[in-house]
């Protein structure tokens, strides 16, 4: 999995939204501790969190599943856009077909849980997949035969209030053990400046 941050609102747009509300423009140091601080106040503190929502981040995430795709998707408030299997299957129609065992190789299609058993199946799905390619079957159907652990990759937009949403359940200890990587990977790119409203959302194991 690799996760890139590609853009983000500075602080001190979302430090005017709420300075809006009062017009309290000349209280502002741009975007300095005293729009941080009144951030966390109105945003966090008194869960006016809709002024939270005018932070927006994009991020590039590669190399997660399809089982990954379909719990993103899960998170409406965030805006998805996915590498087509329909256009990108001949990457796999022109490669040889991978042994049982070579989990470094498919490594390249799949996402591998460390599960062998689980592994190799997707890898014999990945190989079944690839025979229906180069007989001539047509994108179209044959992606009906991906495995959920085929690599894809999306661009992701989504503002700070639902990351906030995002980051509460999703590095919890009860979630998908990929999503939970995900999440601690987004928190891990987000500004350093940023990372202050997240912290209480965030899941940490418990030390004894």
């Amino acid at each position: 999995m690799d996760v890139t941050l590609l853009h983000y609102t500075p602080l001190e747009v979302c430090a005017h939204a709420i300075r809006t509300c009062w017009q309290s423009f000349d209280k502002s140091d741009e975007g300095g501790e005293k729009d941080r601080a009144l951030i966390e106040r109105v945003g966090n503190k008194y869960k006016h969190a809709s002024t939270l929502e005018h932070l927006v981040y994009t991020f590039y995430i590669r190399g997660i599943s399809r089982a990954l795709l379909q719990e993103l998707a899960r998170h409406r408030m965030a805006s998805l856009s996915v590498k087509s299997t329909r256009y990108t299957l001949k990457e796999l129609k022109e490669c040889a077909p991978f042994d049982i065992d070579d989990f470094e190789g498919a490594s390249r299609f799949i996402v591998l849980t460390g599960k062998e058993a689980v592994d190799r199946a997707s890898i014999r799905a990945l190989n079944a997949l690839q025979e229906l390619l180069k007989e001539g079957m047509s994108n179209d159907y044959a992606k009906y035969a991906l495995p959920e652990s085929y690599k894809t990759e999306l661009t992701w937009t989504i503002n700070a209030r639902s990351l906030q949403n995002f980051l509460q359940l999703r590095s919890n200890k009860a979630a998908l053990w990929e999503i939970r990587t995900l999440a601690y990977s987004l928190y891990e790119r987000l500004p350093e400046d940023h990372r202050y409203l997240y912290t209480e959302t965030l899941y940490r194991e418990e030390t004894p």
